[in-house]
């Protein structure tokens, strides 16, 4: 196949880029090397995929409808991975609009190029933040997800919508892939679970927000890269205008106490926390149902949460800031 991955040098987007070259897929890489955190990393992400001939990159701004047209309008995809986004429920509070631009306008400009193309999937990386704090858990794709907490959370819902209606006027086959608090190698910086234990090899405080007890639905990113590849393979069979969405969780909750007991413990470290208030727009918690992803896309997670931090830090102890 022939894919273009967008945020593809991203932390997530690089694990997924390298998994769909390895099979043998045509891959390019659109990406924007914006400054939310230092791009150095993410060149550092693709590098040996780039230098090896593996995938062509491309540098460009996914809301920038002209650039994409300039760019790929006399290509052809098989499929659009669209990962590309602004992250960050917190951010997103005090900056709405460039979370609209990028997450909304962005989805609908590639959208559009997929249409323009004649690209028949599209594979869209949402997020567990649609389900906001009235969802009863677990969360099922089936809930209305209708009263997002956070700018965030209503741009990844309203792009969900977007895609719905282009599945339905133009016979685009569309996957929705909410993504659970994803972790692991490359996490970015802001991140819990690299942040923590940055500031716990530093000898400096953790902020601890609220007493401990919410809790999310971490999910190692080699699980999530497998629901990705079989979104990509369960839309390459379905027929056109397909449209679904699915869950891509581990399907277990670990509380932040628990969170950072586990990391001090795998680093050696006695964490010391900087107790602070509870932050708006944040839930209370995820949980995920993954019944349909098993059924339809063959998604199977395997890493406990105990491995899949034991992976991390080994990974995190080799880099050079460490």
């Amino acid at each position: 196949m022939r894919v273009l991955v967008t945020g593809g040098a991203g932390f997530i987007g690089s694990h997924v880029s390298e998994r769909l070259a390895s099979r043998g897929d045509e891959l390019v890489i659109l990406d924007s090397f914006d400054r939310f955190y230092d791009p150095a990393i993410k060149r550092r992400n693709i590098s040996e995929l780039v230098d090896s001939g593996r995938a062509r990159l491309v540098e460009g701004d996914v809301a920038d409808a002209p650039f994409l047209d300039d760019a790929f309008g006399s290509e052809s995809f098989d499929a659009i991975v669209h990962l590309a986004a602004r992250p960050g429920v917190r951010p997103s509070i005090e900056r709405p609009l460039e979370y609209a631009r990028t997450n909304v306008e962005g989805t609908v400009a590639l959208l559009e190029l997929a249409r323009k193309t004649k690209t028949r999937t599209f594979i869209l990386g949402s997020s567990s933040s649609v389900y906001g704090d009235s969802t009863p858990a677990p969360f099922l794709e089936t809930a209305p997800a209708d009263e997002p907490i956070s700018p965030y959370a209503g741009t990844k819902r309203a792009a969900e919508l977007l895609s719905r209606s282009h599945a339905h006027l133009h016979g685009l086959t569309v996957a929705c892939l909410r993504l659970f608090t994803v972790y692991g190698p490359r996490q970015r910086p802001d991140l819990a679970v690299h942040k923590f234990a940055r500031l716990m090899t530093q000898g400096k405080p953790i902020p601890f927000y609220g007493d401990g007890s919410t809790e999310r639905d971490y999910t190692y990113v080699t699980d999530i890269v497998h629901g990705v590849e079989g979104a990509v393979d369960w839309a390459a069979k379905s027929s056109l205008g397909s449209f679904e969405i699915f869950n891509l969780g581990e399907s277990e909750t670990t509380s932040l106490s628990r969170l950072v007991e586990m990391i001090g413990a795998e680093l050696g470290v006695e964490p010391e926390l900087q107790h602070m208030p509870a932050q708006p727009g944040d839930v209370r918690r995820t949980f995920a149902s993954i019944d349909k992803a098993r059924t339809l896309l063959g998604y199977d997670p395997r890493t406990s949460m105990e491995e899949g931090i034991r992976q991390f830090a080994e990974w995190f102890r080799r880099q050079p800031a460490v």
